[in-house]
C-alpha cells in the first residue's frame, strides 16, 4: 500500500486499482503481511468505498481479523470465516467482590465441571467439549433450531453429520473463554467468549469451498484465492446467506445456554442469593449482515470488529492478564459503525509456545484463578497488543462504560 495521509483519528492508505483503507491503528503495531492482506480485500471489484481496519488487526486467513469489509451484491466466505457468530456475553451481577469466598479454586473446578470445554482427538475418548447426553434445558433451545437445520442438510447432506446439537451450550477451544469479573465498581460479571462450534466450522468451510469453485468456473483473477465470492444470483448465494445467518442465530443462543448454565452453577457455590442480568450484552463480533452505509444496502463483513452503531453496547475483552471493557458504540459512520472485538494478536500460537514459558504465564496471570500450564502458553498476555493502546487508538468509535478485570479464566 501506498504512503500513509493521516486524518482524524485514523490514517488513510491508498490502495492503487482498489479502495482505500482506513486504519484506526495510531499507536499499535500492524504486521507487514495483514497490510498484505488489506491490500488484496481492496482490490476486489464488490468491495463498497472503502475497508475499516480496527487497532486488533492481525493475519487471518485470506482476509485479515480486525477488518470491516462492505460488499455490493456480494459475500466473501472466508472473510466471514468458519467460527460464524463468535462473539461475546457479559452480565452484570448483584454480587459484589466481597461475597466471593477467598479461595476461588472450588469456583472455578464447578464452572469447567458444568460447561463442556476443550478438545479430544482420541477418538476412542468422549470429546471433553461436546456433551455426551445434552440436558433437558439444550434440548429445549435445539428445537427452535432444528427445522431450519435439517431444511439446510436438506440442501447440502454433508453438514448433517457434524457437531451440531451436542455442541450447543459448549465453549470450545483455543482463546474461547469464561470468566468471573470484577467492575470499577467491584461488582461482579460473568463474560464469556464462544462462536457457532463444530456446525458453523463445517458451514463455513464447506461454502468457502464452493466458493472457489464458484470463482474458478468463473475464471476471476483473485488476489488470494481465499477471497473468493458469492455474487447474488450465483448458484450458491442463497443457500450460504442461509447458512450463516442460521450459524449466527446457533451462536447467540451458544452463549445464553451457557451463561444460564454458567449462572445455575455459581448459585450453587456462593450461597448468598443473587440477581444476574441487572446489565446483558450479547454481541458477534465474526459475522456479515445487510445494513445501510453511505445511502447504498450492503453486506457487511465484520471479521473480528464489533457493532458500535450509536449507543449500542458491545464488549471488548483483553488476554486472560488484562482489563475488559464494555463499550457504548459512537456511531462513526468512516468505520462503519463498528469496533474492535478484543486486543488482537502480537504473534502466532506456535510463536508464542516458542517464546514463553510456564514461569511466564503464571507471573503474567496473578492475582487470576485459571490454568498455568504448558498447554495455556499459547494464549499469555504478552502474546496480545497492549489493550489499553488498542482502546486508545478508537476513542471515536466507542466510549467505555464499565471496564472489567478477571479474577477467574476458564480457557477451552
Amino acid at each position: 500500500m501506498s504512503k500513509q495521509v493521516s486524518k482524524q483519528h485514523y490514517n488513510i492508505e491508498e490502495v492503487p486499482g482498489g479502495v482505500s483503507v482506513k486504519m484506526w491503528t495510531k499507536g499499535v503495531p500492524v504486521d507487514d503481511k495483514a497490510r498484505e492482506q488489506l491490500a488484496n480485500a481492496a482490490r476486489l471489484p464488490v468491495v463498497f468505498k472503502h475497508i475499516a481496519v480496527m487497532p486488533d488487526v492481525h493475519v487471518g486467513i485470506g482476509a485479515t481479523i480486525g477488518s470491516v469489509i462492505p460488499t455490493i451484491r456480494a459475500i466473501i466466505p472466508a472473510a466471514v470465516g468458519v467460527d460464524l457468530g463468535c462473539g461475546m456475553m457479559a452480565a452484570k451481577t448483584t454480587l459484589r467482590a466481597e461475597d466471593l469466598p477467598d479461595n476461588l479454586g472450588p469456583l472455578r473446578s464447578a464452572i469447567e465441571a458444568a460447561v463442556p470445554h476443550g478438545f479430544s482427538p482420541n477418538r476412542n475418548r468422549r470429546d471433553p467439549g461436546s456433551w455426551d447426553t445434552p440436558p433437558d434445558s439444550v434440548d429445549k433451545v435445539w428445537g427452535t433450531l432444528v427445522d431450519e437445520f435439517e431444511a439446510l442438510c436438506e440442501l447440502h447432506p454433508r453438514l448433517e453429520k457434524t457437531n451440531n446439537r451436542k455442541h450447543l451450550g459448549t465453549l470450545g477451544t483455543g482463546n474461547h473463554f469464561i470468566e468471573v469479573c470484577l467492575d470499577e465498581a467491584g461488582f461482579v460479571w460473568f463474560m464469556l467468549h464462544s462462536g457457532s462450534r463444530g456446525v458453523g466450522n463445517a458451514i463455513g468451510t464447506h461454502f468457502i469451498e464452493l466458493a472457489k469453485k464458484d470463482a474458478e468456473r468463473n475464471q476471476r483473477n483473485l488476489p488470494d484465492k481465499d477471497l473468493a465470492y458469492f455474487e447474488e444470483g450465483a448458484q450458491y448465494f442463497g443457500d450460504y446467506v442461509r447458512g450463516v445467518s442460521w450459524a449466527q442465530k446457533f451462536a447467540l443462543r451458544n452463549r445464553e445456554v451457557m451463561m444460564a448454565n454458567l449462572i445455575a452453577t455459581v448459585r450453587k457455590v456462593i450461597a448468598k442469593p443473587f440477581e444476574s442480568h441487572v446489565e446483558a450484552v450479547n454481541c458477534h463480533h465474526n459475522y456479515v449482515q445487510k445494513e445501510r452505509h453511505f445511502g447504498e444496502d450492503v453486506f457487511i463483513t465484520r471479521k473480528g470488529a464489533v457493532s458500535a452503531k450509536r449507543g449500542e453496547l458491545g464488549i471488548i475483552p483483553g488476554s486472560m492478564g488484562a482489563r475488559s471493557y464494555i463499550v457504548r458504540g459512537l456511531g462513526n459512520p468512516e468505520s462503519f459503525d463498528s469496533c474492535s472485538h478484543g486486543a488482537g494478536r502480537v504473534m502466532s500460537r506456535t510463536q508464542a509456545k516458542k517464546a514463553f514459558t510456564v514461569a511466564d504465564q503464571i507471573k503474567a496471570t496473578a492475582g487470576v484463578e485459571c490454568r498455568k500450564d504448558v498447554n495455556v502458553i499459547d494464549e499469555i498476555p504478552m502474546a496480545y497488543k497492549d489493550i489499553d493502546a488498542v482502546m486508545a487508538a478508537q476513542k471515536d468509535l466507542v466510549e467505555v462504560v464499565h471496564t472489567l478485570k478477571q479474577i477467574v479464566c476458564v480457557k477451552g
